[in-house]
């Protein structure tokens, strides 16, 4: 098989990337397997799921340059369960098998097939138990009579006037203060509205003295 090596460390002082790569090479050639590619971020964290190297990797995993991704340990590879499950699908998807040298994970075996399919299960749990969690902090919020959502957007009659003044359109003024043109519109005339309630409202002035 054609295989794909990937190594990562994530800082250059004290870290080599050689260790994984001495060990993954090893590996393969037990297997008599050909290395047709190395892929290694050095000094990149492990948390970042957009990295040069593994971008190059997927990117030439789509172009089917190789049978197999080889790498040391899951959390070189991938930031979560999740990130690990999504590239696994990718390769699966493309006809790509997948080892973890640590783990001792292999997807072209019964073992390594019955481990993505757990894989699978963890993170589907994972991801229900967050909704839940979400969905439970709502409840409770709402129980307390806390108003869930954004606050809405208040925009400033004043503002819009000397806007208009100047010979604004509606659409400029919306975008200068962050609203709808309908919003703008509605402010200005609730504006308008209340200052001819307040006008009528007035007492009339006597000019007789």
């Amino acid at each position: 098989m054609k295989i794909a090596i990937y190594a990562r460390v994530s800082t250059h002082n004290g870290q080599d990337p050689e260790m994984q790569l001495r060990e993954l090479r090893e590996y393969c050639q037990r297997r008599e397997w050909d290395i047709t590619q190395e892929y290694v971020d050095v000094g990149i964290s492990g948390g970042k799921e957009k990295r040069p190297e593994l971008d190059k990797l997927l990117h030439d995993a789509h172009r089917r340059y190789f049978d197999a991704v080889v790498v040391w340990r899951f959390d070189r590879f991938a930031r979560s369960v999740s990130h690990l499950l999504k590239a696994l699908e990718t390769f699966r998807a493309l006809g790509i098998e997948f080892v973890s040298l640590s783990e001792q994970v292999d997807t072209s075996t019964p073992t390594g097939k019955m481990i993505f399919t757990v894989l699978g299960a963890v993170a589907e749990l994972e991801r229900s138990l967050i909704v839940e969690r979400v969905r439970a902090g709502l409840r409770n919020a709402k129980a307390k009579g806390k108003k869930l959502g954004r606050p809405p957007l208040v925009a400033n009659p004043a503002v819009i006037g000397k806007m208009r003044s100047q010979g604004a359109s509606w659409r400029a003024i919306a975008r200068a203060i962050g609203v709808s043109p309908a919003t703008a519109l509605c402010t200005a005339a609730r504006a308008r509205k209340a200052r001819l309630e307040n006008s009528a409202s007035l007492p009339a002035v006597s000019d007789s003295f």
